[in-house]
């Protein structure tokens, strides 16, 4: 076959295959980006990013750039929108979210990939593949063929690579519709004021300019691919609130279904699934985009070590076994927070004892890091608490911690100053610091963030980096 031209080709050039592009160009590998979009969506549909996706654009110095552009809200009320103060003792240097506008996000993100070296090709879609034995042939709209080492589908719900590579996609169709978009109102501000409630997927809030977000309940569930009518909106305005609110010269349209859905696996072969081609669901407690850029953390590294050729064996099948549990959790508790906003009397019952028990601290801060994603502990076998955790932003020598995790290596934080990575020094850097914030001796980071050892052995620790970062070079 053809030597590869690419070393991964990534379809969908969205906040995940953005995310995905730079952090595997962070590592030198050799990155095509292609998307049917000619450019990011036009309208104006604000995103949230949570703190684990806050911590994650800090390790990799881009969180100033994204908080010029967004707005911080307190960390509270992210559960089926009940109102509760925000928790005490949230694990994070990033205690808050991020409302920021989604083609704001996808700009940077893809301005930051293409910045480290990826290329982006807009306006051309993935037509089929071929994949073998060394690699894919990636067939593109237009006639082209590329060849890459790996083919890694972030194309969205409907993604065209999962339905190519077979890949069951099971759950549940959707059984109901919100109708979404921006629009001018012909009602003085005043009548507008504390109209609509969030878990009934109704309420119209000003956007700016004499602009109004307006989110209401459809009538039923329609084809997701035609935008709603004004005149639809309208209609269920009148339904849901007895008027229109004399709503207008619309901006953008659009509908969403509470479909969950979640991929059956997530790799065959030389091919991946990341972001929403892998798993769909409500978009309640606003976890989509921040699901799909934590998988793009996780598989980067992992990738990168596979092409560049020191992948322990395994470690790329545990994108999967540490993921796809990860998207059943977050597809769980979306199912629950869309039950809780039903009007009928069980659902309203339930929903009044869970107000109830959100004045309980623990019981807000355990919703409260679940949909923040700072509650994830991957599976690294016995060992302390830490272990599997990701490793809040702490002080170090000289700085903080996350700046530390710019290059998108491994890092050995050692406050006993006898320990060492030297054998790993071109995959895994060294910092010797007594007096970093940690209360244990040590701690081997991965890549993401996430605490792949802890303690003060040599040997333990020598094991460990060869499971992460396979065997030192000769």
């Amino acid at each position: 076959m053809d030597t590869p031209s690419f070393d991964v080709v990534i379809a969908g050039c969205g906040p995940t295959g953005a995310v995905l592009a730079a952090e595997l160009r962070l590592h030198g590998v050799r990155v095509l980006v292609v998307d049917p979009e000619t450019g990011p969506a036009s309208f104006v549909r604000i995103v949230a990013l949570h703190m684990r996706s806050l911590e994650l654009m800090a390790m990799r110095g881009l969180l100033d750039r994204l908080l010029a552009h967004g707005r911080q809200r307190p960390a509270a009320g992210f559960f089926a929108g009940i109102p509760a103060p925000v928790p005490r003792g949230l694990d994070s240097a990033h205690a808050f979210l991020l409302g920021i506008p989604q083609p704001v996000i996808v700009r940077l993100l893809e301005e930051h990939a293409i910045g480290l070296g990826a290329q982006v090709r807009r306006g051309r879609a993935v037509t089929g593949f071929e994949q073998d034995a060394d690699g894919v042939t990636v067939g593109l709209a237009g006639g082209e063929r590329v060849r890459a080492s790996y083919l890694i589908g972030c194309d969205g719900a409907r993604s065209t690579v999962r339905k190519l590579l077979g890949v069951g996609f099971p759950g549940e169709p959707s059984r109901t519709e919100t109708l979404m978009g921006e629009m001018e109102v012909g009602v003085p501000p005043s009548e507008l004021a504390g109209v609509g409630a969030p878990h009934r997927r109704f309420w119209l809030r000003p956007f700016g300019g004499g602009v109004y977000s307006v989110v209401v309940p459809a009538a039923g569930v329609a084809d997701r691919a035609q935008p709603p009518t004004l005149d639809e909106f309208k209609r269920q305005l009148r339904a849901v609130a007895g008027t229109d609110f004399g709503v207008h010269s619309p901006r953008w349209l659009s509908r969403f279904g509470d479909a969950t859905r979640l991929a059956e696996r997530y790799r065959t072969g030389r091919v991946l699934l990341a972001g929403d081609a892998a798993h769909i669901h409500p978009p309640t407690g606003g976890q989509g985009l921040n699901l799909g850029v934590q998988d793009a953390f996780n598989l980067g590294w992992k990738l990168a070590a596979q092409v560049r050729g020191w992948a322990p064996e395994a470690l790329l099948d545990t994108y999967e076994t540490e993921r796809r549990p990860v998207a059943a959790e977050v597809l769980d508790n979306t199912r629950a927070q869309m039950a809780l906003s039903s009007a009928e009397p069980g659902a309203e019952a339930m929903r009044r004892l869970l107000t109830e028990l959100m004045d309980i601290n623990e019981v807000n801060r355990h919703l409260t890091e679940k949909i923040a994603a700072t509650a994830i502990r991957y599976d690294f076998g016995d060992g302390p608490d830490l272990l599997g955790r990701r490793l809040r932003d702490i002080d170090v020598a000289g700085g903080r911690l996350y700046d530390r995790l710019r290059s998108g290596r491994g890092l050995l934080l050692d406050r006993t100053g006898g320990l060492t990575a030297a054998g790993w020094a071109d995959r895994v850097d060294h910092l010797a610091d007594p007096t970093a914030a940690l209360d244990v001796p040590g701690v081997l980071l991965r890549p993401d963030g996430y605490v792949a050892w802890v303690g003060d052995d040599q040997r333990d620790l020598d094991d460990h980096l060869a499971r992460w970062f396979g065997s030192p070079p000769a």
